[in-house]
Formats: C-alpha cells, structure tokens, sequence
C-alpha cells in the first residue's frame, strides 16, 4: 500500500511530527511504501520521491511576503501545485492529513479530490485529530489572553476568535484565522474526509458538535513503546516532565511545590517560566531529556504529576508514565481523564485548584502502601505500541 503523510512540519518540531515520523518508521517496517508532504526547510527529514514541497512560512514571525501574506494562510495555490506533483508520481492509496492549516491550507484536499476523478484511482482520505484547529482557529480551544478555556467557535460564529486576539494576540492574526474558519465551514470542505482519527473522546465529542463530522469519527488513543526501565526501583521524588508554561499549570504547581518543602520534586522540560521552576529550593531542574535518560526518570519516581489548565488532547506523558510503571497525578481536564484509572493508575484532581493539588500530592505521598498498590497497576498496563497502532491503521486505510 502507498501512503502520503501530509504535515505542514518535516522536521522534529513537536507531538504531530513524532506521530508521522514513528508511524510512517512503522508502516515501511510493515512493507508499505510512505512519501511525506509540507513545507520546505532545512531541518526536514522526511520528503518525497520528487522533491516537491511548499514555501517556508512562519506564522509566528509572518516572514513571508507581505503582500501574499493573507491569501497564502487561507489558501494556498502552491500547496495544490506541488501537492499534485507528488501524487502524479507517487499515486498513493492513502493520503494521510495531520497538521495542515494556515502553511498548507486546506485548498490541498481539493487537489486530492481533483486527481482523484481525473486519475480514477480511489484514494482513501484520512485525518488525525491532534488538535481542535479544524473547528477553533488558533487550535487550543483557549484564550491566551485571559487563560479561559473557550468552546464559543465549536458552535457559534467564530468571531469571538478576533475579539479575544485568540492567534499570537494579534487582532490582524486572528482575523485571519477566523476568516479561514469561516470560508472552508462555508464551503464544507471537510465532508470530504473519509475518517477522522481522535486521540481522545473528548476531543471526538467537540467533533459531533458539527453534524458534517457524524459518522466519520474514530477514538485511537496514541501509542507508546515499553521500556526495560518498566520495574525499575523507585528513587523517592515527584516527577513533572514537559513544557514549563502557565497552560500547562507550572503556575499553580509551583506554588504548591513551594508548600511542600519535604517533597523532592523533579522538573525536567523547558519553557518560558524556567526561571521561576529555578527560584524553588526543593525542585530540581534537569532540563531537558529525551530516550533512555527520559525514560529512566520517570521509571524511577513515586508518582508524576500532569497539572494541565488547558484541554490536552490525548498526552504522551501520562501515557508513558504509566506504561514505564509510574502513577499519575493529573487535572480533570480534556483528554486526561480518560488515561488514567482513578484508585488504580493514578488520581485526577480539580484542575487549576491550588488547595485540591496540594492535598492530593500530599495524599499520594504519605500513602506509601496506596504508591504501591498505583505501580503494581501501572506495571500491568499497556497502551498499543507503534506495531499495534499501525496494524489499526492499516485496518482503517483498506476499509471500503
């Protein structure tokens, strides 16, 4: 079978990239053939047969042409050109959609849907759900400038995305992407999916608020691979691993953290509050890490703890940190809760509620035989490998 990973990101950039890069290792190993599509740079490393790729763009800076600048993000006339290069050559079975929008535009799913009745060839069209950009503009379903969770685009107009400066807190931004929003919601252009793939029920749930998704959706929880570090002897500290940035809730755990001086807390990530992560006495911070020395860092702590105030999808770290046999202390938020087995894998505490993650973290601590009766349960359970995931995959890509 041939599949074209699209993703706006060829290059290690954040979770959508290390899903198309595993997945797409994956699929080879299974004998399939796999091309990828997006932008151009040079950090990528992963392309296709032909070379065929997008202008560079970054929507954070805006350093493409000003003049173009507001029709490339909406739609993109290149992004159809050089996507039909690649599927005149490569003639895939299946086109794979991830991240697309604002660099690629989704003008490429009418480029598919083109070579689809001039070529004659059916081409399964799938997407992975790793955010909620194809009904919130800027993707996180929240206001960065207040901190609100919102769900206002899912239903309503999506001028609440200007309004509250939702993208990069940029009136003119936001109206683009509200623009954006607005013309392929119009025109319906994602009827033309055949299957999206949700991370997470939650995230499915905020889909079946738009009745053109009904029927289409799916719930595949991400993969993650074991480790030998499963059993590993615990070392007598509280892990956080991730970003270090106020949605991620390092705002109201560090104010915990600093209420619990006889807890030894392990910070091990980057971000923007990395400076006050520094300032508390009983938090080591150790950067950021990656394989064997990640792995082993979250085998051997007493629990982790997921402080997250906005909606997580489906994420990685409270799934690898159950699979390597640690606990899980995480906000009753988005997708979170679905992970984690309360009174067997972890517990769930009221999100952004200082006193709640104070008391629970205190809790789990002194309740040396409850920490064990969590990791025994946690070394029982296991999320689908890669190989697994994508033995799904494939079941999905030939159904008729």
């Amino acid at each position: 079978m041939k599949i074209l990973m699209v993703n706006k990101f060829l290059y290690p950039n954040g979770g959508s990239e290390t899903y198309i890069f595993q997945v797409g290792k994956q699929l080879e190993k299974m004998g399939h053939q796999v091309q990828y599509f997006g932008m151009e740079d040079d950090r990528r490393i992963v392309g296709n047969k032909v070379g065929s790729y997008t202008s560079n763009m970054d929507f954070h800076t805006g350093k493409i042409g000003k003049l173009l600048y507001p029709f490339k993000i909406i739609y993109s006339v290149e992004a159809r050109r050089k996507i039909r290069l690649v599927l005149d050559d490569f003639a895939p079975d299946v086109v794979h959609l991830n991240n697309f929008n604002f660099q690629l535009t989704p003008s490429i799913i009418y480029e598919i849907e083109k070579y689809k009745k001039q070529s004659g060839k059916r081409v399964k069209l799938i997407f992975t759900a790793h955010d909620s950009q194809l009904m919130c503009p800027n993707h996180l379903m929240r206001i960065p400038a207040t901190g609100e969770n919102c769900e206002r685009c899912l239903t309503g107009s999506l001028s609440a995305c200007t309004k509250h400066k939702c993208i990069h807190n940029s009136k003119i931004k936001s109206f683009l992407g509200e623009l954006e929003g607005r013309i392929y919601r119009r025109l319906k252009t994602y009827r033309y999916l055949d299957i999206i793939i949700s991370p997470s029920h939650f995230m499915e749930k905020r889909f079946l608020t738009n009745p053109l998704f009904k029927g289409k959706t799916l719930v595949m929880h991400n993969f993650v691979n074991g480790t030998d570090s499963k059993k590993a002897e615990k070392k007598g500290y509280v892990l956080y691993f991730g970003r270090y940035s106020e949605e991620k809730g390092i705002h109201t755990l560090l104010k915990v953290c600093e209420k619990l001086p006889e807890i030894p807390f392990i910070f091990a990530g980057s971000g923007p509050m990395e400076e006050q992560v520094n300032q508390i006495p009983n938090i080591e911070n150790v950067g950021f890490l990656k394989g064997d020395a990640l792995y082993r860092l979250i085998a051997e702590a007493d629990f982790s703890i997921c402080p997250s105030e906005c909606y997580e999808n489906c994420p990685f770290s409270v799934m690898e940190s159950i699979t390597y046999g640690t606990p899980v202390l995480g906000a009753d938020i988005g997708g979170i809760p679905e992970l984690i087995h309360v009174g067997e894998t972890g517990e769930l505490f009221k999100s952004g509620d200082e006193d709640d993650l104070y008391q629970k973290i205190k809790g789990m601590w002194n309740s040396r035989e409850t920490l064990q009766k969590y990791t025994e349960k946690c070394r029982e359970k296991n999320f689908d490998t890669v190989q697994e995931y994508c033995e799904k995959l494939v079941s999905l890509y030939s159904r008729g």
